[in-house]
């Protein structure tokens, strides 16, 4: 194993595919982190916190029920939160590391293990069956329309019967040797599967059958050596209407038609992460931590915000009015749209933002140390 080179090193890590058992880590820019202004006016608070137990340096995404969440952790705890309170109503144990999850859906609890097993669960913790994809599994698995879809670390996703678990297809790609390490399965819309994968490229794949229905090249590699190669989309795509837009590292940030994959435009922004878009913008943290709004049309810039520079900013997102962002130092900020202005910040653990996501009316956000923050907008 390559020595880290930056904080990213927790979230975010360079596989060597195939045979080679080694990584190395993704380095942000250098420089001091710039000095974050004041805010008058807070917007943000949080409603309630728990800890659920340690990332163990994997990327865990708490996962919406009609009651609450579920949240895991390294050791192979599950635990089911309340959503207006964030009280424990149940916990259970995988008997298992755990490396990926939490995805669930049609009354299961699927979360991955480090022997590359998937674990499907029902709400009580009971395991229902249990899929050995011999790889590792390092996104939380999609769970819809019968089907439990895994990503594997080596380029392979793989669609089991929510049921019985029988293996209903596989697509199989081709990966470089540097790649990054993703928590991002993918996107179900109207049956079809929208993934990004390296190379810069966006993947539209049926659900039911794993047949192909397009490719994009939303950005090539450039470069002379294989790590200046690296140009992988490590975000989940984000679906607006007629067009499926992401973001490459290294690379470009744009948006393509859902029917046919023509990449409708694309600008010089790279980003580690992904995207959210609204209702005119599309928003990006790039590389050097600066936020980016993009008309979402045809992607020139409506504003940027450069005072999260060195705070490795992940996926923003939009609620309420606001685009959220958290950072390597666990805070979460939030920025207006109109000129993306400072209006709020909040505290976390003091560990880094490993998944932020909009639930409702609120923000939901768990954290390298294994805190779980249901983040509030005035």
């Amino acid at each position: 194993m390559i020595p880290a080179r930056s904080g990213l090193a927790r979230l975010l890590a360079l596989s060597l595919a195939a045979a080679l058992p080694a990584c190395s880590w993704l380095p942000w820019g250098g420089g001091q982190k710039s000095t974050l202004p004041a805010i008058t006016t807070n917007d943000l608070s949080v409603a309630w916190s728990v800890s659920v137990g340690k990332s163990g340096g994997n990327l865990f995404v708490p996962a919406p029920t009609y009651r609450g969440y579920y949240a895991a952790a390294a050791d192979g705890s599950v635990y089911e939160l309340a959503d207006e309170s964030g009280r424990i109503v149940s916990r259970f144990d995988t008997k298992s590391r755990l490396r990926a999850g939490v995805g669930t859906g049609e009354n299961v609890v699927v979360v991955a293990n480090e022997k590359g097993d998937v674990q499907v669960l029902d709400g009580g913790g009971r395991e229902l069956w249990r899929y050995a994809v011999a790889g590792e599994v390092i996104a939380a698995p999609l769970v819809v329309q019968g089907t439990v879809v895994v990503r594997t670390a080596d380029g392979r996703m793989i669609a089991l019967n929510r049921l019985d678990g029988k293996r209903k297809w596989v697509l199989q790609r081709q990966t470089p040797a540097l790649t990054l390490r993703s928590n991002a399965t993918g996107l179900v819309h109207r049956g079809v599967l929208y993934a990004g994968y390296p190379g810069g490229k966006v993947l539209a794949v049926e659900v039911d059958t794993g047949k192909p229905v397009w490719e994009a090249t939303l950005s090539p590699p450039r470069g002379a050596t294989e790590l200046e190669r690296v140009a992988d989309i490590a975000g989940i795509p984000v679906i607006d209407d007629t067009r499926v837009c992401a973001a490459v590292y290294q690379g470009r940030t744009g948006c393509v038609e859902t029917l046919s994959g023509n990449v409708l435009w694309s600008r010089e922004i790279g980003s580690p992460g992904g995207v959210a878009v609204d209702l005119k913008h599309l928003y990006v943290a790039d590389s050097d931590g600066t936020v980016f709004a993009l008309d979402k049309t045809s992607g020139s810039t409506v504003w940027k915000q450069d005072k999260l520079a060195r705070r490795e900013p992940g996926t923003p997102v939009v609620t309420k009015g606001r685009v959220l962002v958290g950072d390597n130092e666990g805070l979460i900020h939030a920025l207006t749209l109109e000129k993306g202005e400072f209006s709020g910040r909040v505290a976390t653990d003091g560990s880094r933002i490993i998944s932020l996501q909009v639930s409702g009316d609120r923000a939901i956000a768990q954290t390298e140390k294994g805190g779980v923050f249901a983040i509030a907008l005035r």
